[in-house]
């Protein structure tokens, strides 16, 4: 990955910053108008929801209801800052916590402000971004105790639970029976769990009410796959999955991978789908935590569920039985279609576990893994079926890997003309 772009409109300011190729200090963020803002908590709450803000951390729920759920649920409220990535196609979290760290911290103060929280926390498990933290709370020391905590990356070590779980001393797993965050948290207190890049667009939204509603449509994606570079950049909501895909280096992609693992698998028929959570839910995926991964045309969708849903069964908490077995089982199935091996009524079943099986495990993971089987079958019914028939080249070769790492950014690049994708945006 070589590049970070901003394409927020001109004048509003974007979670990428006007620098995104270098990490901003105290200085530089308090110069650009930070930590300031004449609004108070009840009025920036009111242009939180004004603004329709949701959840960037992939649940999507309306940021303002959870800051008013925790705000009602007592007294000494907790925020904690959650930058715990575990998906193995998203860097949006950590980049900013490396990045920006006073854009996150802001946000947090933010949030503890119209929570009337007393402690904040900062989690994470990227050692580079959790020094950049310490750094910048000690160059700017904020109004309300904040704690560093980190813990080991999995998959499922970001879930809201396993984060309440981690800061009050136990493992970073997900609690059997989950709970509401405000009713029972940390160290029992109302707990706001917030992702990274909410916090940060709180911020923004503090700076600039007037553009609140650009700040709330406008989203952080990795773009990954295709054999070319991954770009992270900021994006409007209403560009299309081809004007991605072309911005990313795969002009003509044979499908998508949505929302990392947990967004399921879409054909080429739907790249002139407008990005947004509605307009994707309608079309059976989801953005989830950002993370767009493209086929290249010779790759094949069947490779690609079967190493998807192979990391999710390794990374499975092993708390749920339903999920060790569930995982593995979509495991085996979907990885007997790449060496040729499936065994007769194969998409029967994997048919009915992609039905049955979401929701009967503690966390999300079982659901990513249904949800992959069954995105693959609805997409690509055809090569299922060519699978089944005889082995397929293409999965015979090395799976690239899900992983994508965490940018060298190089300066702000020059913006090229606008796109009819995207009207009224800069488009590298």
């Amino acid at each position: 990955m070589t590049r970070i772009d901003s394409l927020t409109p001109r004048g509003i300011p974007g979670v990428l910053g006007a620098a995104p190729g270098v990490a901003e200090d105290a200085e530089a963020y308090d110069a650009a108008g930070g930590y300031r803002g004449t609004t108070s908590a009840a009025e920036l709450l009111a242009d939180i929801d004004a603004a329709g803000l949701r959840g960037r951390g992939g649940a999507d729920y309306l940021t303002a209801a959870g800051l008013r759920a925790v705000r009602d649920a007592g007294d000494r409220p907790v925020v904690v800052a959650n930058g715990e990535e575990g998906e193995p196609g998203s860097v949006k979290d950590r980049w900013l916590l490396r990045a920006r760290p006073h854009l996150v911290l802001d946000g947090l103060l933010r949030a503890a402000e119209i929570t009337g929280a007393r402690r904040g926390y900062v989690y994470l498990s990227d050692a580079a971004a959790g020094e950049r933290v310490r750094r910048a709370l000690a160059e700017r020391p904020p109004r309300l105790p904040v704690e560093v905590v980190e813990t080991r990356h999995t998959s499922v070590a970001g879930e809201e639970s396993a984060v309440v779980r981690r800061i009050n001393g136990g493992p970073a797993l997900p609690t059997a029976e989950p709970t509401c965050s405000h009713e029972e948290s940390v160290g029992g207190a109302p707990t706001l769990v917030a992702n990274v890049e909410t916090l940060a667009r709180i911020a923004l939204i503090a700076a600039r009410p007037d553009g609140g509603r650009h700040t709330a449509r406008s989203t952080l994606v990795t773009l990954a796959g295709g054999g070319a570079d991954p770009l992270l950049a900021e994006v409007p909501y209403g560009c299309t999955l081809r004007t991605l895909a072309r911005a990313q280096g795969t002009p003509e992609p044979a499908g998508v991978l949505m929302g990392g693992l947990f967004g399921g698998l879409i054909g080429p028929h739907f790249l002139d789908l407008a990005l947004g959570p509605d307009t994707l839910a309608a079309a059976g995926a989801a953005l989830g935590c950002g993370a767009i991964r493209f086929l290249a045309p010779e790759e094949c969708p069947v490779s690609l569920a079967s190493a998807a849903v192979a990391h999710l069964a390794a990374e499975s908490a092993r708390q749920c039985g339903s999920c060790v077995t569930g995982t593995g089982s979509i495991r085996d199935d979907v990885g007997s279609l790449t060496t040729g091996t499936a065994a007769p009524g194969l998409v029967s079943r994997l048919h009915r576990r992609a039905t049955a099986l979401p929701g009967r495990g503690a966390c999300g993971l079982l659901d990513a893994a249904a949800r992959t089987a069954g995105s693959l079958l609805r997409a690509f019914p055809h090569l299922v079926r060519s699978h089944l028939d005889a082995p397929c080249p293409a999965c015979a070769a090395p799976a690239a890997p899900l992983t994508v790492a965490v940018p060298r950014v190089a300066g702000r690049p020059v913006p090229r003309p606008h796109s009819a994708a995207c009207p009224g945006r800069n488009w590298p």
